[in-house]
């Protein structure tokens, strides 16, 4: 079955491009369809050619593409994609983005910047995308640069859920390695009920993912401490947070993020370091040479599948979180 039908011919199809198609296939599963067939090729000269083998006239469509590497050939494809849609009359299409590629390029911190995650919900929106549907953004701000519905979802109950079984709660501090994720970092903290300490930084704006750490401000002498992240990209700022919490007396650091973009040289770093585990969510794909024994990947599947689900049958899609959106 590669759609569902609602009463007065709502139809529910769901689409993937190339970039994860495991994830892709386990959303399907879990909303209860078929991916449906789609040809996608590449010509030789690198353009991408998109077709859907049905009738999507009328539908209600999802999109799921993970923002991965090599990053710009994927948005290409979803944007593709969105486009050939919205030329086939599908009634509503919802890009789906678990990762949602230049999220950190939210603002100008200096002169004759450009602000390419505005630039990104433009090009969604000129291609025919009516809504949005992303997990942890990097900054919220962001859903504001969208002319639209834009469903922001949050990782945080996929990974407490795991940490709950695993932790001393009252033996924890869950640290922000930033003042950037101290809001986020916070809601980690009330709901786990422990307290929360923060890693203060100075990033080297004239080198890319270069970043110095200056104190840690809060307690967390010979206690359990929880690295919360949306991203572990060279794993930098990771590594030299649980360096400067273990010299400030921590016993063990766990890190937590949603998602693991992992480039050169995250995996030797996050392996090499005392970091005890890293946890992560399969928003992006993860080969084999990118796994090293102390990585857990959980499944954010059955979050996605619920928010699509709700946004179908227009249900509330912050239902899913208990109202914190």
């Amino acid at each position: 079955m590669t759609s569902i039908k609602q009463p007065g011919e709502k139809n529910l199809m769901l689409f993937s491009g190339r970039a994860h198609p495991e994830l892709a296939d386990e959303v399907a599963e879990h909303v209860g369809v078929s991916l449906t067939p789609t040809k996608l090729i590449d010509f030789a000269n690198g353009e991408i050619y998109a077709r859907y083998l049905e009738s999507v006239r009328g539908c209600d469509a999802f999109v799921i593409q993970s923002h991965t590497g090599p990053i710009n050939k994927w948005i290409m494809e979803q944007l593709i994609m969105v486009d050939a849609l919205k030329r086939a009359s599908a009634k509503r299409i919802t890009v789906v983005m678990p990762f949602f590629g230049y999220a950190r390029q939210d603002k100008k911190g200096r002169g004759r910047e450009p602000i390419t995650a505005r630039l990104m919900a433009d090009l969604f929106k000129t291609a025919g995308a009516d809504r949005l549907m992303s997990i942890d953004l990097h900054t919220s701000q962001i859903q504001g640069f969208f002319d639209g519905p834009v469903d922001h979802l949050f990782a945080m109950p996929v990974l407490e859920s795991y940490l709950k079984n695993k932790l001393d709660l009252e033996n924890t501090t869950v640290v922000s390695p930033d003042t950037g994720r101290v809001r986020l970092s916070e809601r980690w903290a009330d709901t786990l009920g422990t307290p929360l300490a923060f890693i203060h930084k100075r990033r080297d704006l004239d080198v890319a993912n270069s970043v110095k750490v200056s104190e840690v401000v809060g307690k967390v002498r010979g206690r359990t401490c929880v690295l919360i992240d949306d991203m572990i990209d060279t794993a930098g700022t990771i590594c030299k947070a649980a360096d400067a919490l273990y010299e400030q007396g921590a016993t063990n650091v766990i890190v937590a993020a949603t998602h693991a973009v992992f480039s050169d040289p995250a995996v030797d770093r996050l392996k090499n370091s005392r970091i005890s585990e890293v946890i992560v969510t399969n928003t992006l794909p993860l080969p084999e040479s990118a796994r090293f024994d102390k990585l857990t990947v959980l499944s954010i599947a059955p979050l996605i599948a619920r928010a699509i689900t709700e946004v179908f049958q227009d249900g509330s899609v912050t239902s899913l979180f208990e109202g914190d959106t």
